[in-house]
């Protein structure tokens, strides 16, 4: 079967690339910004968050080695999915939690996940994830592409990135390549 992609916006795309990167069926993650109305995007003009892209990663996956809806539950261990145009110190719509499906079958895959886990009560707060079209995705500088893997010693990794790392091999560890 063919690779299939999912892009998908969680707060800052180095926490997300990351936590995609170590599971089994993920064949790449690529950062980037998807969303907005200018033809370009860079990572200076999205942060100032007019240009109405969100940080993204597109992530291109084995669909029998791993599912768009398992793909969706990773998605919603790595972020709060309740706090609008937020997530912790990174604040603006640049950070907001969003899928943009590729087809009708992952709008439909998404609201079923979404309203399965506002059923289940996970958070005490209504899910404003926002599903969109993908219409247009731009890749992320080079500098912002494996990011975690290149500094993981950095300031931001250990405090930001490593914590949802550690969660999501709590939660998923059936999930994770233990390819070397």
């Amino acid at each position: 079967m063919a690779t299939e992609s999912a892009t998908l916006g969680g707060g800052c795309f180095w926490c997300l690339e990351a936590a995609f990167q170590g599971l089994r069926g993920v064949e790449s993650v690529v950062s980037g910004y998807a969303g907005g109305d200018a033809k370009q995007a860079n990572y200076y003009a999205v942060c100032t968050g007019t240009t109405g892209h969100a940080e993204v990663v597109q992530v291109a996956f084995d669909p029998e080695r791993i599912d768009f809806a398992t793909l969706l539950r990773v998605f919603f261990t790595i972020h709060d999915p309740t706090t609008p145009d937020r997530q912790g110190a990174d604040i603006g719509p640049q950070y907001r939690s969003v899928i943009f499906y590729h087809d009708e079958v992952q709008r439909q895959v998404a609201e079923r996940v979404i309203a399965e886990l506002e059923r289940s009560a996970v958070w005490s707060a209504p899910i404003v994830t926002q599903i969109q079209p993908l219409e247009t995705f731009h890749a992320a500088e080079s500098s912002h592409q494996d990011y975690y893997r290149r500094n993981p010693s950095q300031g931001y990794c250990q405090v930001v990135i490593a914590p949802k790392l550690a969660r999501v091999r709590a939660r998923h560890a059936e999930l994770l390549d233990e390819t070397p």
